[in-house]
């Protein structure tokens, strides 16, 4: 289920789920997304609007299509499947679908208009958008059906992208069909009735569409609390609520609730959002990982989506890099060393030179920035070593450490100069040099080098030992002397 990171040139290493074996079907509205840019230099003379003049256009995927081009970016296998109009826009759909790497069967409907959504924008941002569709009033969905269930034995999950547009219209045949072969089934749902999504392995409502269904929610209780008994009489394994800025709940039949902040640095634009966090649980859940993981992934998906102007992807590098970026300092205390060792062990088989250091780092000051940021230049993959609060208050005294453990690798972590961090909690670090051997150990202060802890272990398989200067002007000791005296 495990692959590595192959380029060196990424500067990262981690575990990542090997998408490349994947089959997923998406079934559901194909939309198509156009949008059409412009500045605007006045109001118009005719009302009070703004005169829009128009630079350029363009056409994108929407709906059920771009979920499938995000399994596809992601790196997954995609068969996509649903209707389309008999008209110009679906020539259009036709095009776009051709251009990339999607497998696909999709039934044209005669007198019906393809469903497209036209934005258009001003400076990246968004004055209005235009609906048009039909929802295929004469569409006979019953050979659609038929077809679809003749080769969902063929994929390792089926994504329903529900728009509400008319694709799926009585999804309850296929979620049948799929839990008799033991297949995932993920739902992004619409409209208030969910007794159609009756027996899927997870449904994916946003807050709105949930309390539609539940009531308002004034709190994660009720919220969890609902969603637990709308999960079980529904019969779903999962429920998973996405809420926007307060990040999502994940409510998994038998286990705790799991919420998750939201990954987002900034957001220019939700469109598309929805379809990103349903098309990596559904590749995930087609590699093996578990669902809980699988949903922690699709927040970091989502999270890098909305940075984006309109209907947009996330591809698999940036993917791997943000996946790397969240997972510093997160190991679970109990094994901890041993996935940074794991870690470690991988990074050393693809030539990455590993260097460590240690420390109690209890205030983050500007002379550790500076520090770790010349350790970091001296290879690949900075580790850094963290005296636990036990350890620290026997070398420091009782007053500390100030921030606990738990915080202060949480500092560290956050740094762009440290890939890994982990707890020890001996008053020296010698059996971590011992366990660990890095290629650099780094050490600061006045050390010489025959004193670093650690240092004879490190010389002995080949590596260095390297003392660095601080910064002066900058200590725990004396910031904590300062503060006492103001």
């Amino acid at each position: 289920m495990l692959n590595q990171i192959e380029s060196k040139e990424l500067g990262l290493f981690a575990d990542f789920p090997d998408f490349s074996k994947t089959r997923v079907l998406v079934i559901g509205d194909i939309m198509l997304d156009s949008y059409w840019y412009g500045d605007i230099f006045r109001i118009s003379p005719e009302a009070p609007v703004s005169v829009v003049n128009m630079t350029h256009d363009e056409n994108r995927l929407g709906g059920a299509a771009n979920v499938a081009l995000n399994v596809l970016n992601i790196g997954g296998n995609c068969f996509l499947s649903g209707v389309i109009g008999d008209d110009n826009n679906g020539d259009k759909i036709e095009s776009l679908i051709r251009n990339s790497d999607i497998d696909w069967d999709i039934e044209r409907v005669s007198g019906s208009r393809t469903i497209n959504k036209l934005r258009i924008l001003s400076r990246n941002q968004q004055l209005i958008r235009l609906d048009f569709e039909d929802k295929f009033p004469d569409w006979n969905s019953d050979r659609f059906i038929f077809n679809l269930i003749q080769i969902i034995k063929n994929f390792d999950s089926v994504i329903l992208s529900d728009y509400g547009k008319g694709t799926l219209r009585n999804p309850q045949e296929l979620i049948e069909e799929l839990n008799k072969l033991g297949k995932s089934v993920i739902v992004d749902p619409k409209g208030i009735d969910f007794e159609k999504y009756r027996g899927a392995t997870l449904i994916t409502p946003n807050l709105a569409e949930f309390e539609a269904v539940v009531g308002p929610c004034t709190c994660d209780f009720e919220i969890n609390e609902r969603g637990s008994v709308l999960r079980d009489r529904l019969d779903l394994k999962a429920l998973l609520v996405t809420r926007g800025e307060k990040g999502m709940t994940l409510l998994e039949k038998d286990k705790s609730p799991l919420n998750l902040a939201t990954q987002a640095m900034e957001v220019f634009d939700v469109t598309g959002a929805g379809d990103t966090v349903i098309a990596t649980i559904g590749v995930c859940l087609a590699a093996g990982v578990p669902m809980n993981q699988s949903v922690y992934l699709s927040n970091i998906a989502a999270g890098l989506v909305v940075g984006k102007i309109g209907t947009a992807t996330v591809n698999r590098i940036e993917l791997l890099k943000a996946f790397e970026s969240s997972g510093k300092g997160l190991y679970d205390w109990a094994d901890g060393e041993e996935e940074v060792l794991n870690f470690l062990n991988k990074a050393r088989a693809q030539g990455f030179k590993i260097v460590m250091t240690n420390g109690c780092f209890d205030i983050l000051h500007p002379g550790h920035l500076d520090y770790l940021q010349k350790a970091r230049k001296l290879g690949d993959i900075l580790i850094v070593a963290v005296n636990d609060d036990d350890s620290v208050r026997r070398l420091k005294g009782e007053s500390r450490p100030i921030n606990t453990i738990k915080m202060r690798l949480k500092m560290l972590s956050g740094l762009s100069s440290v890939d890994r961090v982990l707890p020890f909690s001996e008053d020296t670090p010698e059996r971590i040099y011992k366990r660990f051997i890095p290629d650099v150990l780094v050490k600061g202060g006045d050390y010489k080098e025959d004193d670093v802890i650690g240092g004879d272990v490190v010389k002995g398989a080949g590596g260095k030992v390297v003392v660095l200067d601080y910064l002066s002007g900058f200590s725990t000791s004396e910031i904590i002397s300062k503060v006492k005296k103001s």
